[in-house]
């Protein structure tokens, strides 16, 4: 069997990763029950669909193939072997329990979902968990999903998610056409295309290397975006109605992605002011990240990254002026497209070998601080209705990986009329993360006032 390697970003997730630093994507499903003992027929379910689903069975491993000198090993000897990458398979001793894991009640999904998020996947495993936990109030209980970065990205994620919660009307995915073989040479007719592609790229890796360095010129971030790893975590939610974000959307203007992205600016101005940080003069980079999923006959599969990277308007004290000013850097990215600018970094994974990756990883977990202050990602999920053993899915929290040396990270997510923020902080530098959620709800408020006639 052929195996399936990693994508060259999916093998930067796998090996900048550390115990401090774990690259697992997380969300937090809130269900309302009528028994107390919804949690564990929840679990039980779980594990017995999670059988059944050929993604959750795969394992990461690394690929050493014989070095290939171009000529005969002397004296008949074996050829040293060179490491070649990762690649997805199945694991042969897959065992759903190792996986689903039920906890005991808890008044405090959030408190119990950032300590399960300290935890690094195990590695030698599929790298994927589902902790479920029954609440105390014997109506409701939470699964917190987690799924290692190079095992899905986002969508991906959705998708093993909802294969494993109750069978809905959600089209199946169409099957990957199968892939022509591959020769050991390339098509000579296909040689000037992959010449003016080579000339493209190196245009392209030269425009994001002078957007990255410009992008340092001038960097107001604030010393409490910025920590020394401690391994802890903290995490918490926030809950919006949609209809008051196109409200304010549809009195300035723009789209629902810049009115969530200034809601973030307003309340880390007000977090800042609150614990006397001080927003004066303070504009940190955050890093939208943009999907660019590869085509289904892509080889090999897996994430592809882009990237917006905009200064937050932290500083300014107008709520509308603030959001005009995510509107003017949303809109000269997209005007840029996702191929180009600072934020397009990640698209350089594809142009380092395996090897690179592998040597390469510690060093480039360090240099996320020096690239972007925040992560504030949307994760798309389906409008219907999701559920669980018959219990109605009523809230979820997204939560993004932690890049070192940073102490927040914002994912975003829209179910069912309200907007879920999912917040995911280190635990030592952060001890007050519920007041920035209380800081999100107070943004929204203030840019309602501030639109109303």
């Amino acid at each position: 069997m052929t195996p399936d390697l990693l994508a060259p970003l999916d093998l930067a997730f796998w090996n900048i990763e550390s115990d401090l630093h774990p690259m697992h994507l997380g969300a937090l499903g809130v269900f309302a029950s009528h028994s107390p003992a919804a949690g564990a027929h929840a679990a039980d379910l779980l594990a017995a669909r999670a059988a059944a689903v050929p993604g959750l069975r795969m394992r990461i491993r690394d690929v050493w193939r014989p070095l290939d000198l171009g000529q005969p090993f002397p004296f008949g000897l074996r050829r040293p072997l060179a490491f070649g990458g990762a690649a997805r398979e199945p694991a042969p001793d897959f065992d759903p329990l190792d996986h689903v894991r039920l906890h005991a009640p808890t008044a405090d999904f959030q408190g119990m979902a950032g300590r399960l998020m300290e935890r690094p996947l195990e590695r030698g495993r599929p790298p994927w968990e589902a902790h479920v936990l029954p609440g105390e109030d014997g109506v409701s209980f939470a699964v917190l999903f987690k799924f290692h970065h190079a095992l899905a990205d986002g969508l991906r994620a959705l998708t093993l998610a909802a294969a494993v919660l109750d069978p809905t009307d959600m089209p199946a995915p169409r099957p990957r056409p199968a892939e022509p073989p591959r020769g050991l040479l390339p098509d000579v007719r296909k040689l000037p295309g992959l010449l003016r592609g080579a000339v493209s790229d190196m245009g392209r890796a030269l425009d994001i290397g002078a957007s990255v360095a410009l992008s340092t010129l001038g960097m107001r971030s604030s010393p409490a975006l910025t920590s020394e790893p401690s391994g802890t975590r903290r995490t918490a939610g926030v809950v919006l109605d949609i209809d008051d974000v196109h409200r304010v959307r549809k009195a300035v203007g723009g789209t629902v992605n810049d009115v969530l992205i200034a809601v973030v600016a307003g309340a880390l101005r007000r977090w800042l002011d609150e614990r006397g940080d001080g927003s004066e003069g303070v504009a940190p980079r955050a890093l939208i990240p943009v999907s660019k999923r590869r085509p289904r006959t892509a080889h090999p599969r897996g994430n592809r990254l882009s990237g917006y990277l905009i200064q937050l308007p932290v500083d300014d004290p107008d709520p509308l002026g603030r959001l005009e000013a995510v509107r003017t850097a949303m809109g000269r990215n997209k005007d840029a497209g996702p191929n180009r600018g600072a934020g397009a970094v990640a698209l350089l994974a594809d142009h380092v070998p395996a090897l690179g990756h592998r040597l390469g990883g510690p060093l480039v977990s360090q240099a996320a601080r020096l690239w972007f202050d925040i992560l504030v990602t949307s994760v798309p999920l389906p409008g219907l209705g999701l559920k669980l053993g018959g219990n109605p899915l009523t809230e979820v929290f997204p939560f993004a990986p932690l890049a070192a040396g940073q102490s927040l990270a914002v994912a975003v997510s829209t179910y069912r009329g309200r907007v879920h923020y999912g917040l995911v902080a280190d635990a030592r530098a952060v001890p007050d993360l519920d007041r920035f959620a209380q800081a999100v709800s107070d943004e929204v408020e203030t840019l309602i006032k501030a639109c109303a006639p």
